[in-house]
């Protein structure tokens, strides 16, 4: 697990990027430790600010030559709108790389990448790798809208194997992630699924992407506070190896697991069919004590648009 660094990073360039903003920071010590699916935390507004909760974002891109990291980000709510503002010279209080990242195999594989909205940010960066090691890969990419895609051009510049699709049919094909990813398993003859978006969309693709015969490893969405596993106001229930289902901090443990061990319908997430992990009762929740949840926007700034 890389050991994360905190220290003021210096904003180099703020931009648009369809209904998102790209942001590229110069963050020493950073770069060179991160791995396809760590995640950031930014302080915004410094403190004396009346946003304590810091934001999470997928890490896009990272280059250990010019210290630099990426992230891409919509605005939600006051703290991203906050860090919207900002423009080059200043700077953001910065924690990274956090959490623990897509696995990679030694070797050749072949996957597909499946992503809803800016969930595809750490996809790229993550399709590089595994052509690096001399794999194969697809992707298949969706949002609500046309202008709510990330990376269309990135992937196609990657691989002839793209699908995009789109809720109202503004872009791509219409419908939802899913509809085109067991073709998309085939037609790469991809033995894992990565995957980041939505919660409802990690449950789906994982029970297609199982049903297709391929491993799914997904970047959950949960809020998170503190990012490094303290605050406990991101625990998710995971089936561990002995078959028994524990609550787990995703900043710390996750965000990115194995699709079949987490317990969807345990922690509220919508499906057609109940998860696959084995049915054990369930630990005593979070102590009263714990402080409240964080707002969603700790959540959905490392996600994506409903796909």
């Amino acid at each position: 697990m890389a050991r994360p660094v905190q220290t003021p990073a210096e904003v180099l360039g703020i931009e648009p990027a369809g209904a998102y903003h790209r942001l590229l920071l110069r963050a020493p010590g950073v770069a060179a430790a991160v791995r396809p699916g760590h995640f950031a935390t930014l302080g915004i507004g410094g403190r004396d600010s009346a946003m304590p909760l810091r934001r999470a974002f997928s890490i896009h891109r990272a280059d250990p030559a010019a210290d630099t990291i990426e992230l891409i980000f919509a605005e939600h709510g006051r703290g991203t709108r906050a860090l919207a503002r900002h423009r080059p010279g200043d700077t953001v209080d910065l924690v990274a790389p956090l959490g623990t990242p897509f696995p990679l195999a030694d070797g050749p594989e072949a996957a597909v990448l499946v992503a809803g909205g800016y969930g595809s940010a750490p996809m790229f960066a993550l399709a590089e790798a595994i052509l690096a090691r001399g794999g194969t890969v697809g992707f298949v990419l969706g949002a609500a809208t046309a202008d709510r895609l990330f990376g269309v051009a990135e992937a196609r510049a990657l691989t002839p194997h793209v699908a995009v699709v789109t809720d109202d049919g503004s872009y791509g094909e219409r419908g939802r992630v899913t509809d085109p990813l067991a073709a998309m398993v085939r037609a790469v003859g991809a033995g894992v699924v990565h995957s980041c978006g939505p919660m409802p969309m990690l449950r789906a693709v994982t029970e297609v992407a199982v049903a297709a015969g391929a491993r799914s490893h997904t970047a959950v969405e949960e809020a998170m506070a503190c990012g490094f596993g303290v605050c406990m106001t991101c625990v998710l229930p995971v089936a561990g190896p002995d078959g028994t289902t524990r609550l787990v901090r995703s900043c710390t443990e996750g965000p990115v697991f194995d699709g079949t061990t987490v317990r969807w319908s345990e922690a509220g997430v919508p499906g057609p069919a109940a998860s696959p992990a084995t049915s054990t009762p369930m630990p005593t929740p979070l102590s009263p004590s714990l402080p409240p949840s964080p707002s969603t926007e700790s959540r959905d700034a490392r996600g994506g648009a409903r796909a």
